[in-house]
């Protein structure tokens, strides 16, 4: 009989290798998108800094709703701005936080839905980076999401 003990072992490390191989792949993605933009002499940046201070003083939430990945367009955190480019791939900083992520994607874990404020037809995001960073490398189309209005 196998040890379950050596079976979680050799699952949990298949688990880290194909999050490590997730987060190369998401990380290479950027690092060639940079590379065309600077070929075309275009400007690649990271997400776009919505200032959340502009917002009406009322931040009612609306509860919890799924809203689609690509209405997402930016963040209200300037921190969090260089960490990730316009289409929530990562930089090398966010490795571990990213792989993480990924892997409670990947046992089923239930997240935590991600924080976001609306700004006409679009999305800032304000708690959630990495979960929407790994959402958009699985191909999810939308994610849960918390709306302050």
């Amino acid at each position: 009989m196998s040890d379950p003990q050596q079976t979680f072992a050799s699952t949990s490390t298949w688990s880290e290798l194909e999050a490590e191989k997730a987060f190369a792949r998401a990380s290479r993605a950027r690092r060639r998108a940079a590379l065309v933009a600077r070929l075309r002499r275009a400007r690649l940046c990271g997400l776009t800094v919505f200032d959340d201070t502009r917002r009406s003083a009322s931040r009612s939430s609306r509860g919890v709703r799924e809203i689609p990945l690509d209405a997402i367009k930016g963040t209200t955190e300037p921190n969090r701005a260089a960490q990730f480019d316009q289409d929530f791939r990562p930089s090398k900083l966010t490795r571990r936080r990213w792989q993480r992520v990924w892997l409670a994607f990947h046992r089923g874990a239930t997240l935590p839905p991600i924080s976001v404020v609306r700004f006409g037809d679009a999305y800032a995001i304000r708690d959630g980076h990495h979960r929407v960073s790994v959402a958009k490398a699985l191909g999810a189309p939308s994610i849960p999401a918390i709306v302050a209005a």
